[in-house]
């Protein structure tokens, strides 16, 4: 066997000791899976698991990895970018895919990185690295918001996640329409954060104040 042979069936064994895990994580969670299960739907060796990822944990980290690459990026920023050629419009985006993610009934079936934080929670090394996915999602936001022109992008972009994570939520609880509801929102979020608003918010308790002395 050459090496270029030998690393393919390394990188082979890896992908579908990850594949697997990527499933059975996505749809019940990383407490509900052992480490025995990933082996026996994957085919492979407890060795060659353990060659691959040192510890579940360590699958588990490379499963979000592999969430962020595939749901954050591919699916929500790609697509989101893609249905409008302007920031804010990419901005509102989120929430159409959102909405297709929904339709789909993916959502219901489909582990977030907010649900894994959850149930991991935030002092486990998994929860850590949810917080972290989070974060680089929120970064996303901000940049679109900041070259949308809005102020304090990082306030928005907190503003905003809540309704994305509570679209989510809403949507699992069978409200198909939450992403929608959440884009409208969003829309009153976005004029909330345009210079001008926040100039005219500043400079109205002075004129009241002016108002009142007189």
């Amino acid at each position: 066997m050459t090496a270029s042979n030998a690393m393919t069936q390394r990188r082979s064994a890896r992908e579908q000791i990850l594949d697997t895990a990527y499933e059975l994580f996505t749809q019940r969670g990383i407490r509900a899976v052992g480490v025995d299960e990933v082996i026996a739907r994957s085919g492979v060796a407890k060795a060659t698991l353990y060659k691959h990822f040192r510890s579940k944990n360590e699958l588990a980290m490379a499963f979000l990895e592999r969430r962020e690459q595939r749901w954050s990026r591919e699916f929500l920023e790609a697509g989101s970018a893609q249905r409008a050629a302007d920031p804010e419009g990419q901005l509102l985006a989120v929430f159409d895919m959102l909405d297709e993610w929904y339709r789909r009934n993916e959502a219901f079936k489909e582990r977030s990185f907010m649900s894994v934080l959850l149930e991991m929670g935030s002092d486990h090394p998994v929860g850590q690295a949810c917080v972290r996915h989070l974060a680089n999602l929120r970064a996303m936001v901000a940049g679109r918001a900041a070259a949308a022109g809005l102020i304090e992008p990082e306030e928005f972009a907190l503003s905003f996640h809540i309704l994305m994570e509570g679209s989510i939520i809403s949507a699992s609880e069978g409200d198909r329409r939450a992403a929608l509801r959440a884009q409208e929102m969003a829309r009153v979020l976005i004029e909330r954060h345009r210079p001008y608003v926040k100039v005219r918010m500043a400079r109205s308790p002075a004129r009241r104040g002016s108002a009142t002395s007189r």
